[in-house]
């Protein structure tokens, strides 16, 4: 994982509601579609740039794919974010 592609997928106010909606559960892409007022395609676009920096797996169950979270990346995020806090026990 990039955090470059990563933080350029989060830059996105789509992408990240998009990312707030699976925070539920798996969702299929027709059920994330009738959340926006978007073509079909640009949510399948924003849902192939979540896929690129590794915020969302998909998993194909006959006709439909579906999409959810994965946590692993986020606690990356976390967890490089978490070295710039200052340590209160430091002094």
């Amino acid at each position: 994982m990039g955090f470059a592609e990563t933080f350029k997928a989060l830059a996105d106010s789509n992408r990240r509601e998009i990312l707030t909606m699976l925070k539920s559960g798996r969702m299929s892409a027709g059920e994330i579609a009738s959340k926006f007022n978007m073509t079909n395609a640009t949510i399948s676009y924003h849902l192939s740039q979540l896929k690129k920096a590794d915020l969302i797996t998909e998993t194909k169950e006959k006709n439909f794919i579906y999409y959810e979270l994965n946590i692993s990346v986020f606690e990356e995020i976390m967890l490089w974010i978490a070295q710039f806090k200052e340590d209160s026990n430091e002094e």
